[in-house]
């Protein structure tokens, strides 16, 4: 089978999977370019309210594919940003999943999501210093955000790989599971986001990654919606699940 992403949606939850086994999951060219599609359709789709970005079996993603850096390296690099950047700007809560290898390309994928939970055997590292390759400013910046300034220069001056809990108590990674549990949380956190407000979690997103500009627009959407506040305060009276109406803008 030709390496892909493919998705599923189960109950407002898609799941994004990274398929190149044969290589760990590493990203051709074509499916860096797969990724700002992929994630604009589901951004579009009313029916997905979160994402779960994972890879096929034991392992997340082990970068870019080596063919494609050679070939054209910049081109390589400028796809790795433009997915990296489509997953960030996802307006919807996403969570990477991780098992095994996450490097690379791969640490990039997950570093642009909401959340990462990994299995306990899991290893990332962020690795351009091995490859000769000044890591985007983009990208380091995330980096940076995600576990400070003193982790990200260990990763970027060293190209080593961590294991799970350091990168646990770094803030690269926001809970670590046994193997065998991975699944069950990853499960049972997403149905948890589904069913929470669109409206709180998008302007969330906002805030939280300095767009502090739009607080007008987010009181206006609110009360345009009130409905909403209303239906979440009932649920809370009535121990019941809310159900929220406003969904988030596919841009």
């Amino acid at each position: 089978m030709e390496p892909q992403l493919r998705h599923t949606v189960t109950d407002g939850v898609a799941t994004v999977v990274i398929d190149h086994p044969a290589k760990r999951n590493a990203m051709t060219a074509r499916m860096w370019r797969q990724v700002p599609t992929l994630f604009a359709g589901l951004a579009a789709d009313p029916a997905v309210r979160a994402v779960v970005l994972t890879g096929e079996g034991g392992t997340f993603c082990a970068g870019a594919d080596i063919s494609s850096l050679r070939q054209a390296p910049e081109e390589a690099q400028e796809l790795a940003v433009r997915a990296e950047e489509a997953i960030a700007g996802f307006p919807k809560p996403t969570l990477a999943a991780v098992r095994g290898y996450c490097v690379g390309g791969g640490c990039q994928l997950a570093g642009a999501c909401d959340l990462r939970f990994a299995d306990e055997d899991a290893s990332f590292g962020v690795t351009p210093a091995k490859l000769g390759i000044v890591y985007p400013a983009s990208s380091t910046r995330r980096l940076v955000s995600l576990v400070g300034p003193a982790t990200a220069k260990y990763l970027l001056f060293s190209g080593e790989l961590i294991g799970a809990e350091r990168a646990l108590r770094t803030g690269l990674v926001d809970e670590v599971l046994p193997a065998d549990g991975l699944d069950k949380r990853v499960a049972e956190f997403t149905r948890v986001l589904a069913s929470r407000s669109q409206l709180t979690q998008a302007a969330a997103k906002e805030f939280t990654a300095g767009r502090t500009d739009r607080d007008a627009y987010w009181a206006a959407e609110q009360a345009r919606v009130d409905g909403d506040t209303a239906e979440g305060v009932a649920a809370f009276l009535e121990r019941r699940q809310p159900r929220f109406t406003w969904s988030a803008p596919a841009g």
